[in-house]
């Protein structure tokens, strides 16, 4: 089992992923909510473990975010909340699990258990192929036919929203929103920058590019695959 621990309090956290380590399970820690996101969204965890209360981004809003973006994996919420209001804001933000400190360690192994038993139950490879590519979200993989397509992070993220579009203009503002935040200080250029190195990558020789710009609204990925020139072809060229 692996486990994303994010939990800003030191000797607490240092303590939880001592013993979680004792039992064979393997830990992540961070200490800042603003490397939830990222954490979870890069790396395949089993089960992640979110202290309410973090400094940059809270973890109920971590939680909050990463559901409406489509997380499937297991959560559970680690707090000293204890109101019955505050689980349910808890369990209504995504948690699949509320555990109020303090509380014993065998309580919570035994929580962990039973959520790893369900997300077992629940992984699966996802796989779409669209243009030519198949697209692997649970190994972050990204493939033209046994050729892998080496990707940053980002260009994942930007690849991934356009091939759930595909055939679909995604405004400028949505693949802001969902990528970077519309908080972010990401100006439009950036995205411009993005989407031109994402071509590179991703257009062969000879074929139209599968990423068309369509000017003053966004970007929108084209169904079909591009086509290769022949080698008759390139060696004319």
């Amino acid at each position: 089992m692996r486990i994303l621990l994010a939990e800003d309090d030191k000797r607490l956290g240092k303590l939880i992923k001592y013993m979680l380590e004792q039992n064979h399970i393997q830990v992540e820690w961070v200490q800042d909510g603003s490397e939830i996101y990222d954490y979870a969204t890069y790396t395949d965890y089993d089960i992640l473990v979110l202290d309410w209360m973090m400094p940059g981004e809270s973890g109920v809003d971590a939680c909050r975010r990463l559901r409406k973006e489509g997380y499937e994996r297991a959560i559970l919420m680690l707090t000293a909340r204890d109101s019955v209001e505050d689980r349910v804001t808890g369990l209504d933000a995504g948690a699949d699990d509320y555990l109020v400190k303090p509380f014993e360690f065998a309580e919570l192994l035994a929580r962990l258990r039973a959520l790893g038993r369900r997300s077992t139950q629940k992984i699966q490879q996802e796989i779409v192929e669209v243009g030519g590519f198949t697209l692997n979200r649970t190994s972050k993989v990204l493939k033209r036919g046994d050729q892998v397509i080496q990707l940053s992070p980002r260009e994942f993220q930007l690849f991934d929203l356009l091939a759930q579009n595909a055939g679909i203009v995604v405004p400028r503002d949505i693949i802001l929103d969902r990528i970077w935040g519309l908080e972010s200080d990401v100006s439009s250029n950036n995205i411009d920058s993005y989407m031109k190195i994402l071509r590179k990558k991703l257009d062969v020789e000879g074929g139209k590019s599968l990423i068309k710009t369509v000017r003053g609204v966004g970007y929108k990925l084209e169904a079909d695959a591009p086509e290769p020139k022949t080698e008759s072809e390139a060696a004319k060229s």
